[in-house]
């Protein structure tokens, strides 16, 4: 601890050298003592971060030098390891912080197994590691061997014996190291006294109470062995009574060059008692009498009564009044102080040693001042062996005082003032008139002296009988200043002026005048001297100063006037100088500063904090008082709060300079300022609005009534949805026309659709929402705030009124298409074209645009219908789709490039079906979306309708036997497959009977001898619409 400092110092100008971070530790090893208390310490420079840094302090112990055990840590209580747990949580180890970078790790008794190498760490604050975050250093423990033994004992002394103690001290530790001795006495409770000691520099050295006796001898220390030192006292005293005890540090220099005590122990005390011898002595003052008079001798005799005086030295000292006259040493010259040196000068006095325990000090003339208290003062003094002088024991009898008379005078005095009762302030002015028997060779001196209340005397101004003035040594300043002045009027007239008289003038002031005459051997002496006094009262200025603040006005409207008074008792004269101050604390505000101040010369000074008041105030100061009135026109917030007045009382002092002598505040005066009451209105009318999506909303906020003409008016206008609990701003116009858009106008995308208006009398404020939409629907209504411009030219918001609400209403149009529902038949030859027409007889916007898909219903199939009961006997199927925004559907197989879209008018599609084929003969219909675009052009559908059908029959131009068979598959394949066989079939068949006639043509034979055989034609049955497969039927014929 004793190097920490200076190499703390040091290593801080390092640190701030270091441009990264080092970690320094005390520098090793060091060697210390089982069950001392160790301290080590560790520094951080060129750190980044907090400038309280964390210190981690581990070791590693010699059985396992890898291994780190963790002992405390200024951040992380949890850090020690369970070996040191206990002792840093009952502060057997600690660290204390010496500053933000530096600390100290404290081991209040070191222990064996604490030997190791310790390393300090400090956790990074640093940007980037950069430098050394750590430190190490050894500690070796090394057992305590330092002895120290005395013989316990109890010596009885006579006073002026001798006393020997010795003590021995011993050690057997193998490093290099030094030993102190230090002996002390001790008295009960009372701290020790070094008597001598020995340092570990073999410098000898004896404490402040016996460095004296050891320069002369009577105080040794010796050693008389290679372990035992050995102490001697010779001439012992009274004092030397007490315990006597040695004490040995074992000293060890650290690597850093200092030594460090590494152990201190003490030996038992020896108990020394010192019965001391009779030197007694007393003192007798003896003198003739009391009373004197002046001119007359006196003798004073000191008597001293003492055992074996001539062997013993003795001072003596006279004294008048406590103040010393004179000093006699053992050698008998005396040493007399100025005054009384030069009346000894002049043969007026003596000091002199009459015989060994005589003294006598002698005044052949008395003087009145002399007055007073004598006393004498006896000191045993005790020789050394230097020839120098030590004091001892002093006493002194009782004072004897004497009275000095002057001799009897005839004059007389008078003493006149000019007030008995002053204020504090004004002049004080006496005068002092004596009246004498003496002849003209008598001459004055005059003192003036002030008693005051605790009967203290002092004196003002003394005029000597030459003339010379002398203040006194109060008034000396103050009289220098021309503050007290003393004249002469006449021979035996004297007046004394105080001028800018103080309260502790006050008392009873005394005119003292002496009266000398010259004696024949030509000095002067007083005859006699008179007193005369006079009570004079002094009130002090700040006695009854009080001050109070009123105000008839309290509570004012904007731009109002008001009045404070400021009133001070009591009545001031005019030239008592009172500064006044009003002080003002705003309205919410805990602070008071100064407003105005009224200085004590007169000035005006005005407050910095509040420069606007300087142009609305007006302060006045009356003339005939201190009283101060504080004016403010044009009230405004500004000047609201709580007023004080603050009066300060001065007086200037004789040197010019001033002293306050009392402040008081007054009451506090709290003025309002209000503002106008309202008048504001607005019109609580209710109204609904249904309109259709794309038109304009209308909303109107009328002001009724205003409080003034000039008020201006913020309106902000909300929409209320039955979803949201509270309605949403739109739009805010400020009193200033500033608009700002609401978060529902930004969220919902109204900035564009919005168009504010005010109407020129300013009393009506319109809403336009443009292009209305059916989300636009709600409650909406406006709130209205009425702004004034203060007096201090800042708008404020006087009042505000919330409208009645305007239900809106925005819907789709209601859809009113209509499609032509009449049915129509439709007869075509093949090959030619038919038109299919959608007409629209009504619709619901004329911004309306129409999708329209032409359907072709046509029967099912038979097999078809068998599978599937009870359902619709026609199909749909889209022949052809425009949309809204005229795209074409693509063309369905059998009708691609057979199609052709016409839009004759807006209301009127057709579609013309080209080279008609038999397959086309069906019923057709259209089926129209009425579109429309919402206010965001977003399109939707509106409506829809069917059309009636049109039923097309295409007949066949001509039907050849060709065409009848390939139209048909069951025919084509009757005809030209399934003959084939038949016809075979035939053929066998004749072949057959034409053989078996043969054989019986023996029997049988034809006309003409030729066989007949007729088959009657095949009839083929078809449909005109070859839409049925054709009936084939073979009818027999018969045989002739």
């Amino acid at each position: 601890m004793r190097t920490l400092r200076p190499q703390l110092a040091s290593l801080l100008l390092l640190g701030m050298a270091l441009a990264q971070r080092q970690v320094t530790v005390q520098e090793g090893p060091l060697y210390r003592t089982e069950g001392s208390h160790v301290t080590l310490w560790c520094k951080v420079s060129g750190y980044q971060g907090p400038a309280e840094q964390n210190f981690q302090w581990s070791i590693y112990l010699p059985s396992a030098p890898e291994r780190e055990v963790q002992i405390v840590s200024t951040v992380d209580p949890s850090f020690p390891y369970a070996i040191y747990t206990q002792r840093v949580r009952s502060r057997g180890i600690y660290v204390e912080r010496v500053q933000g970078d530096a600390v100290l790790l404290h081991i209040t008794e070191l222990q064996d197994r604490d030997a190791g190498e310790y390393e300090c760490h400090t956790p990074n604050t640093d940007e980037r590691y950069f430098g050394s975050y750590s430190a190490k250093m050894n500690l070796v423990v090394i057992p305590d061997s330092l002895r120290v033994t005395a013989v316990p004992q109890t010596l009885n002394k006579v006073e002026r014996d001798s006393l020997e103690l010795k003590c021995e001290v011993s050690k057997s530790t193998t490093q290099h190291s030094h030993v102190s001795i230090a002996w002390y006495r001790q008295r009960g409770s009372e701290a020790p006294v070094e008597v001598i000691s020995l340092s570990r520099d073999f410098v000898l050295r004896a404490g402040s109470a016996y460095a004296q006796r050891q320069a002369t001898g009577d105080v040794r220390l010796d050693k008389v062995g290679e372990t035992t030192s050995k102490l001697t006292i010779y001439n012992l005293h009274p004092s030397d009574q007490g315990e006597f005890y040695c004490e040995a540090a074992e000293w060890i220099q650290d690597p850093d060059k200092s030594w460090y005590a590494m152990t201190r122990k003490r030996s038992q005390g020896a108990l020394v008692n010192v019965q001391a011898t009779d030197k007694e002595f007393s003192v007798r003052l003896e003198t003739e009498k009391r009373t004197y008079i002046v001119g007359e001798p006196v003798e004073f005799r000191c008597t001293l009564e003492a055992q074996n005086i001539p062997d013993r030295y003795f001072s003596i000292s006279w004294a008048f009044n406590s103040s010393l006259i004179a000093s006699l040493g053992p050698n008998a010259v005396p040493v007399l102080n100025n005054e009384f040196a030069q009346r000894e000068a002049l043969g007026q006095l003596k000091v002199a040693k009459e015989s060994d325990n005589v003294f006598v000090l002698k005044i052949y003339r008395l003087r009145l001042e002399d007055s007073g208290k004598y006393n004498c003062r006896v000191t045993e003094r005790e020789k050394t062996v230097t020839g120098d002088f030590i004091d001892k024991e002093s006493k002194r009898p009782k004072n004897i005082p004497i009275t000095v008379l002057p001799l009897k005078t005839s004059i007389s005095l008078e003493i006149i003032n000019n007030a008995s009762n002053v204020l504090e302030g004004e002049s004080l002015r006496f005068g002092c008139n004596v009246r004498s028997g003496f002849g003209p060779q008598s001459r004055f001196s005059v003192a003036w002296q002030l008693v005051d209340k605790l009967n203290r005397r002092s004196e003002i101004v003394r005029l000597d009988r030459e003339g010379t003035l002398q203040p006194g040594p109060s008034y000396a300043e103050r009289s220098s200043y021309g503050g007290i002045q003393v004249e002469q009027v006449r021979p035996g007239s004297f007046t004394l002026e105080i001028f800018n008289s103080v309260k502790a003038d006050e008392g009873h002031y005394e005119c003292r005048v002496a009266e000398w005459t010259r004696t024949l051997d030509g000095e002067w002496q007083m005859v006699g001297e008179r007193h005369a006094g006079t009570p004079v009262s002094i009130t002090a200025l700040e006695a009854g100063f009080a001050v109070t603040a009123i105000s008839r006005t309290p509570g004012v409207t904007y731009n109002e006037s008001f009045d404070l008074q400021c009133i001070i008792k009591p009545h001031y004269p005019s030239w008592v100088p009172v500064s006044v101050t009003w002080r003002f604390q705003p309205a919410g505000s805990t602070e008071f500063h100064d407003l105005v101040t009224f200085t004590r010369d007169g000035g005006v000074q005005w407050g910095d904090r509040y420069t606007g008041f300087r142009t609305r105030t007006a302060i006045e100061k009356a003339e005939s008082s201190n009283n101060v009135r504080l004016s403010i026109s044009r009230a405004s917030d500004t000047e609201a709060g709580k007023y004080q007045c603050v009066a300060e009382l001065w007086r200037k002092n004789y040197n010019s300079s001033w002293t306050r002598l009392a402040d008081r505040t007054s009451n506090l005066l709290e003025i309002r300022v209000l503002r106008p009451v309202t008048k504001l209105q607005v019109s609580k009318s209710k109204r609904s609005i249904t309109l259709v999506e794309n038109r304009p909303i209308p909303l109107n906020c009328s002001v009724k009534s205003q409080t003034s003409p000039d008020s201006h008016f913020a309106v902000l206008w909300y929409v209320h949805k039955p979803s949201d609990a509270d309605g949403k701003l739109i739009l805010k116009t400020t009193h200033s026309s500033a608009f700002e858009y609401g978060t529902y106008a930004e969220e919902e995308g109204l900035r564009g659709r919005l168009q504010f208006e005010r109407s020129a009398s300013g009393g009506l404020f319109s809403l336009t929402v443009q292009r209305a939409e059916v989300r636009d629907s709600g409650s909406y209504y406006c709130h209205v705030e009425e702004w004034l411009l203060s007096p201090n030219h800042a708008w404020y918001k006087l009042a505000e009124e919330v409208s009645g609400r305007t239900e809106v209403t925005v819907k789709q149009p209601d859809p009113t298409l209509q499609v032509d529902t009449a049915t129509a038949n439709l007869t075509v030859q093949e090959k030619e074209s038919f038109p299919l027409d959608c007409s629209i007889l009504s619709r619901s916007s004329p911004e309306s645009h129409f999708a329209v898909t032409w359907y072709n219903l046509r029967a099912k199939e038979a097999g078809s219908r068998a599978e599937e009961d009870e359902e619709e006997e026609e199909e749909r199927e889209a022949v052809l789709s425009v949309g809204p925004d005229a795209i074409f559907s693509p063309e369905a197989g059998r009708w691609e490039g057979r199609l052709r879209f016409q839009r004759l008018s807006a209301v009127l599609f057709r579609l013309t079906v080209l080279q008609a084929g038999g397959a086309d003969t069906g019923n057709y219909s259209c089926h129209v979306e009425e579109w429309l675009a919402d206010p965001n052009g977003l399109w939707y559908r509106l409506a829809e309708e069917e059309s009636g059908t049109v039923a097309v029959h295409v007949q066949d131009a001509g039907s050849t036997l060709q065409s009848v068979i390939c139209s048909n598959d069951a025919l084509f394949y009757f005809v030209f497959f399934y003959p084939f066989p038949i016809f075979g079939i035939l053929i066998i068949t004749i072949l057959l009977v034409r053989f078996k006639s043969r054989n019986s043509s023996k029997n049988s034979e034809g006309k003409n001898g030729v066989p007949l055989l007729w088959i009657k034609e095949p009839h083929l049955n078809y449909s005109p619409t070859c839409l049925e497969p054709p009936v084939l039927s073979i009818h027999p014929g018969t045989m002739d």
